[in-house]
């Protein structure tokens, strides 16, 4: 039993020891991964003289615009449009024709292969991205949303808000009476990725961070296409009361969702074969008028 004791003692520190030591290197192991992380190049840089981004107006203007995320297989092939300040652009077509590219590319999350994508007359790649970010607000078809509080869900869209800014944000996209018949109001936690919120109570969020930023351009990705009829209509008034005195890029799958756009763009394989005003497109019974009867017999059936 005195044998079985001490080899007892001197076997169970060691085996803890193992433990300690492959935790230290698993631990090792994560940090040189890290390292290599930060210290990948950024694909995008500023330039030197690089100037904040001044909008006036809020004119956007792509200027045969070529792009692909890999050099054998362009995306966009000499894309030209211009949106004029305060105006309403839907871009629509199937999937993989490039209508999210364009909003990538106006963020500048990439740089335009060809051509050039301006913002009141000042190419996007003169300007630093941070004046860029701050000058467009977006609201996405999945709203991401962090693992805190409501209240700091929408004041990150604007951090230095006041709280009666963030309350009239609220109030503005119709989600402060919600918010207030949580037990917690707004310090309610809506869980990771906003999980304990239904998809409209999301989309909701989503909007009111955006009104708190008050950007004077708006860039919608298929903001509703994941929601029932109801509350996209209910959204939809939202967003176009939010659009008001804003240019504009709404990027749609629904066609019945920018009807009352001010411009249509159809996409095609990175081409744009057809732009006018929804009446006149299902009047020249082209590529938008096939897209727009197809999805009006899916929804028959």
């Amino acid at each position: 039993m005195l044998v079985n004791a001490y080899m007892i003692q001197i076997t169970m520190p060691l085996n803890f020891l193992g433990t300690v030591y492959r935790e230290i290197r698993q631990a090792l192991i994560d940090m040189g991964d890290m390292f290599d992380l930060l210290e990948q190049p950024a694909e995008v840089n500023d330039k030197p003289d690089a100037k904040p981004l001044v909008v006036t107006g809020g004119a956007i203007s792509l200027h045969d615009v070529a792009f692909g995320y890999d050099a054998a297989r362009p995306i966009l092939k000499g894309v030209s449009l211009d949106v004029l300040p305060g105006q309403t652009v839907a871009i629509v077509g199937s999937s993989g024709s490039g209508k999210s590219t364009i909003g990538r590319l106006l963020f500048r999350f990439y740089d335009v292969v060809g051509g050039a994508l301006t913002i009141d007359g000042q190419d996007v790649r003169d300007v630093t991205q941070v004046s860029l970010h701050s000058q467009i607000g977006v609201v996405p078809q999945d709203t991401v949303l962090f693992n805190d509080t409501v209240h700091y869900n929408i004041a990150y869209g604007r951090p230095d808000a006041s709280e009666d800014e963030i309350i009239a944000a609220a109030k503005a996209a119709k989600i402060h009476d919600f918010i207030m018949s949580l037990p917690e109001g707004y310090a309610t936690q809506v869980g990771e990725r906003g999980l304990k919120l239904s998809g409209g109570e999301k989309q909701r969020v989503g909007i009111a961070r955006t009104l708190l930023k008050n950007p004077p351009i708006l860039l919608l990705d298929e903001a509703t296409s994941a929601l029932d009829t109801q509350t996209e209509m209910e959204i939809q008034a939202e967003l176009k009361a939010m659009a008001q005195g804003r240019t504009v890029i709404t990027i749609a799958h629904r066609l019945s969702t920018i009807a009352d756009a001010d411009q249509i763009v159809v996409l095609e394989n990175g081409v744009i074969v057809e732009r006018g005003t929804h009446d006149a497109l299902l009047a020249a019974d082209g590529r938008y008028a096939q897209l727009w009867n197809r999805q009006a017999n899916d929804e028959t059936v």
